[in-house]
């Protein structure tokens, strides 16, 4: 069981230590663990934040444990050597295109949470995110108009196949739960998002026994703030995914306490491969003080044992 570690920057490299001695502590046969730079670390050594040996490096392995990148002496590096393209270059080069983000209320820690403990307490849901578009990976520029104006744009678009691929994750963990299945778009407004909900629908003809309600982007981060218990699984784009599953962590206390899991069709002799990482940045005001809690790498190690590695006593 081949898995290629990514500490990253900032406290990736703390909170990834403490995941891997979890995963020694095990003493699993036949695991192996081998270590490469990204983001920040990696430009600084190799010029640039996602090298051809750490992406050789991922495509040897049965699953990767990333930390997290960010560095803010490459905030003024174009935009393609910044060390955020580092996570967003393997999740496109390795076709992961669903993040599965998790959100419970552990016991015990409500007043963590900025809500009603017992608002707090009812909290037990998945977002399922896509990775691979949206206006992460559509064309986008910066220009410089005739008359001077500068304008930047970003292109927000979906395939048919790319929202329906995402569709059928959703839906069959959604059965896998409490059979609920709310689809987060802004269709309103946005045309991508018309053909998100007409294709989320398609899908669910094949999923009589899940209960699918669509709700629009703003009312949903309103209803996880009211009523976050209504909630089993979501299913929403790039951007919007992005932005509800970081208030998702916040209901439950913290961005430190959320792993997740991005995964793809690719499969291996033990399970499917997958990207695992903490939802939480590198956060560079507090590295190398001691105060990372490690909670969601840990977490997120128990992902990929469970997924990657069909390990789930050792996961559980």
């Amino acid at each position: 069981m081949k898995v290629a570690v990514f500490p990253g920057d900032g406290i990736g490299p703390e909170v990834t230590r403490q995941a891997v001695r979890v995963l020694e502590a095990l003493d699993l046969p036949r695991l192996t663990l081998f270590e490469g730079d990204v983001g920040g670390i990696a430009y600084h050594r190799h010029g640039h934040p996602l090298p051809r040996e750490t992406r050789d490096m991922a495509r040897a392995a049965d699953a990767v444990l990333f930390g997290a990148v960010g560095d803010p002496s490459c905030d003024g590096l174009e935009r393609a050597l910044r060390p955020e393209q580092a996570i967003l270059g393997l999740r496109g080069e390795l076709g992961l295109f669903a993040n599965l983000r998790p959100a419970k209320t552990f016991a015990g820690l409500e007043a963590m949470s900025a809500l009603r403990p017992e608002i707090a307490r009812s909290i037990d849901l998945l977002i399922v995110r896509e990775l691979n578009g949206d206006v992460y990976f559509g064309d986008k520029a910066l220009e410089t108009l005739p008359d001077g104006r500068r304008r930047g744009w970003d292109l927000m678009s979906y395939a048919e196949d790319e929202v329906r691929r995402i569709a059928h994750i959703a839906f069959s963990a959604a059965q896998g739960r409490k059979k609920r299945l709310c689809s987060v778009d802004k269709a309103n407004v946005l045309e991508t998002s018309q053909l998100w909900r007409n294709v989320v629908t398609e899908v669910a003809a094949e999923y009589p026994e899940v209960a699918l309600e669509h709700m629009y982007v703003d009312n949903a981060a309103m209803q996880l703030v009211r009523e976050p218990g209504r909630f089993d699984v979501v299913v929403t784009g790039n951007l919007f995914g992005d932005i509800l599953s970081d208030q998702a962590s916040m209901c439950v206390g913290s961005i430190g306490l959320l792993a997740s899991a991005a995964l793809g069709e690719r499969r291996t002799e033990f399970g499917t491969f997958g990207l695992y990482e903490p939802i939480h940045g590198s956060a560079p005001d507090i590295a190398g003080q001691g105060k990372a809690n490690p909670l969601a790498t840990i977490l997120s190690a128990a992902m990929m044992l469970r997924h990657s590695f069909g390990r789930e006593a050792e996961a559980g």
